[in-house]
C-alpha cells in the first residue's frame, strides 16, 4: 500500500474519532495527517512527510484552540451564597457586622444605608470575603 493511503486512512480515522468527541483538536490533527498524505502523494521523503504533518498539526491545534476560546460561552456564575441566611453576632459602629455563616464568623456590610438591621439577615452579594446583607431574601 502506498504511503499516502496510510496517511489518508489515519486521517479518516481521526476525523471519525472527532465526531465522537466534538473538541476540534482531533479534526486539526486529522487534517494534518491528510496534508501529510498529500506530501506523500507528491513524492516527498518520509522525513519531509512527518515534518509537514507535524507543522500542520501544531498550526491546526493552535487555530482550534484560539477558535474554541473565542467562541466558548462562559459558564454562568452561580453565586452559592446569595439568598442564604446569616445570624448577626454583633453590629459595629461603622455599620458593618460580624455574622455567623458556614461555621465561622464573617464581616458583613449592609446592602444600603437605609437597610433595617435584624438578627437574621440574608446575603445579597459578596465583595471579596465580605458578605453584603439585607433584611429580605433577594
Amino acid at each position: 500500500m502506498a504511503a499516502y493511503w496510510v496517511w489518508w486512512i489515519l486521517a479518516g480515522g481521526l476525523v471519525a474519532a472527532e465526531l465522537l468527541t466534538g473538541t476540534f483538536y482531533l479534526l486539526a490533527v486529522g487534517v494534518a495527517f491528510a496534508v501529510g498524505g498529500v506530501a506523500a502523494w507528491l513524492g516527498a521523503s518520509g522525513a519531509l512527510q512527518l515534518a509537514v504533518a507535524a507543522v500542520a498539526a501544531i498550526a491546526g491545534t493552535f487555530v482550534a484552540h484560539r477558535w474554541r476560546t473565542r467562541h466558548a460561552t462562559p459558564a454562568p456564575e452561580v453565586p452559592f451564597d446569595v439568598g442564604q441566611a446569616v445570624e448577626v453576632q454583633a453590629w459595629n459602629a461603622d455599620g458593618s457586622a460580624r455574622v455567623a455563616y458556614r461555621g465561622s464568623l464573617w464581616t458583613a456590610e449592609l446592602a444600603s444605608p437605609d437597610t433595617p438591621r435584624a438578627q437574621t439577615m440574608y446575603i445579597v452579594a459578596t465583595r471579596g470575603s465580605t458578605l453584603v446583607v439585607a433584611d429580605r431574601r433577594p
